[in-house]
């Protein structure tokens, strides 16, 4: 595995959500990642081809169900990249829950005064 592959792959953020519910989930089928990501399905297996290209994923067929997974071949490096990535996804999602929208402040108008 190159360097520059993970983070071409890391790059997009669909591609690094997928990988963060790979990694916190586990084994997951093409059709529960289009649904949970909120996607279209083409959208999806184009990211996933690039992370399969990249060796980032492996894929378990099962009759007509394709099923991905992350390599459990990648080296330390990138699995600790790809750990820590998720752990920072994981953390920005359910920080989201937690937030409050405030309201916009008013903005401050200043008039200009003649001499």
């Amino acid at each position: 595995m190159q360097p520059e592959a993970l983070f071409y792959a890391l790059s997009d953020g669909t591609r690094r959500q997928i990988l963060s519910l790979l990694i916190t989930q586990g084994e997951c089928c093409v059709c529960t990642l289009y649904e949970t990501l909120n996607q279209s399905q083409p959208k999806v297996s184009r990211h996933l081809a690039v992370l399969r290209d990249a060796d980032l994923v492996q894929t378990r067929r099962e009759g007509l169900w394709v099923h991905y997974s992350p390599n459990p071949e990648l080296p330390g490096w990138a699995r600790t990249v790809l750990t820590g990535m998720a752990q920072g996804e994981e953390a920005a999602v359910s920080d989201l829950g937690k937030r409050r929208c405030s309201p916009p402040s008013k903005p401050t108008i200043r008039r200009r005064t003649h001499v």
